[in-house]
């Protein structure tokens, strides 16, 4: 069965798609299931770049 797809809106709803994720991961393309795993990585991906920025600066020891 697949899981009810909707935006990713709260910590909870982020937490509920890895969960799934996790169990789906293997998933075939061209199944329900693999359907399933795209659609949802894209909506993680989607998330994690509004709430978890990764702003392209890296940590760098500075000399003194």
């Amino acid at each position: 069965t697949t899981m009810d797809l909707k935006p990713i809106k709260t910590k909870k709803d982020y937490q509920q798609a890895m969960d799934r994720l996790e169990i789906i991961f293997d998933a075939k393309r061209g199944t329900n299931e693999g359907d399933e795993l795209e659609i949802l990585g894209t909506l993680i991906g989607q998330y994690e770049n509004k709430h978890f920025p990764i702003d392209g600066q890296t940590d760098q020891i500075t000399s003194k």
